[in-house]
């Protein structure tokens, strides 16, 4: 009997290693996809908010307007 208990411990634990793996391999291939289909965060980065040439003070005020909320929205 005792071998027999052994027997059944090791197969459950066998069976727990499976399940972690099918969890894992499934969650890596939802993440997978996700990536491939979902969009791109837009990053938020004041490069590029501005065109070429030398950057006026009123140039960096609109590019902050359009790159963060006011503080009213929170």
């Amino acid at each position: 009997m005792g071998l027999e208990n052994t027997r059944d411990e090791l197969l459950l634990k066998q069976i727990n290693t499976l399940e972690r793996e099918v969890e894992r391999l499934k969650r890596n291939l939802l993440h997978n996809l996700a990536a491939r289909t979902g969009r791109k965060k837009a990053k938020p980065s004041l490069f590029g908010s501005v065109r070429s040439g030398d950057i006026a003070d009123e140039e960096i005020k609109k590019a902050k307007t359009a790159l963060f909320r006011d503080l009213e929205d929170l």
